[in-house]
């Protein structure tokens, strides 16, 4: 089922942490993954992420689901990149008809899908520890971010739940009227856009209905608003940002060290 709700403990010690010290050190981590291009450098940061699991409070399978797909894409950047390089460098590992991966191919292959599983391995840990209304509300408190725009990206974000509920109802009332696409290909793919359209549509018409409740309960004011609950930066929340800035640092000068280190251009 599709949730929005954290898969953690709530008492685990990053949970706890402020939302947008999270989010700065999953942003430094997924800035310095896209910005090198060497393999150390990835490894070690995705090793790192890793190494947080225990303090995350997530349970593994839950975290397995997050991270399945997104994983399973790696793999796939990893493969078409070496089958499709454009110049084989290297010990030619695999000569198959007109496919040949060669080692250096395999290597820049490699490196561009661990830098996915950094990003993606980063940002699911950070989301799936925060709930979303504390995510709003420390945006607005720390970062100042316009309260019309952070709480209407709440209140959509709140509404995916119940997409993926409608979605499952569309495809069970049609599959009641005998409107199943197979074996066919073409068929699954009109069903599929058929049904896209009228979860579009009715998704259309909630966020009209959603917008005006929210002018209607005065969200589109100019005055300035208050906080039910506030969200303060403490000194462990500096210190995982600290932590996630010495990590980048430590693993850019371990791969320099031996000179794997490189920037992506």
């Amino acid at each position: 089922m599709l949730t929005l709700a954290p898969v953690c403990d709530a008492d685990a010690p990053i949970a706890r942490v402020n939302p947008v010290a999270k989010l700065f050190a999953a942003f430094a981590v997924s800035t310095t993954a896209l910005v090198a291009a060497d393999w150390l450098t990835q490894l070690l940061l995705l090793g790192a992420l890793l190494a947080t699991v225990p303090f995350a409070g997530i349970r593994i399978g839950a975290l397995a689901r997050r991270l399945y797909w997104l994983w399973l894409a790696a793999g796939t950047v990893v493969i078409v990149n070496a089958v499709f390089a454009a110049e084989q460098t290297g010990a030619v590992l695999v000569a198959i008809g007109p496919i040949t991966i060669s080692s250096g191919a395999l290597l820049d292959g490699a490196e561009i899908g661990l830098r996915v599983c950094v990003a993606a391995t980063a940002g699911v840990l950070g989301f799936a520890t925060t709930d979303p209304t504390d995510l709003a509300d420390a945006l607005t408190q720390q970062l100042k971010a316009p309260p019309r725009f952070t709480i209407g990206a709440l209140a959509a974000l709140r509404l995916l739940p119940l997409l993926g509920a409608e979605w499952r109802q569309i495809a069970a009332a049609r599959r009641a009227r005998g409107l199943e696409g197979g074996w066919n290909p073409l068929r699954r793919a009109r069903l599929f856009g058929s049904t896209m359209f009228t979860l579009l549509v009715g998704a259309i018409r909630r966020a009209g209905r959603l917008a005006a409740a929210m002018d209607a309960r005065g969200f589109d004011s100019e005055i300035p608003r208050t906080h039910a609950r506030r969200q303060r930066m403490r000194r462990a929340d500096w210190a995982v940002i600290g932590a996630g800035v010495l990590v980048c640092a430590g693993a850019i000068a371990t791969s320099a060290a031996y000179g794997t280190f490189t920037v992506f251009a």
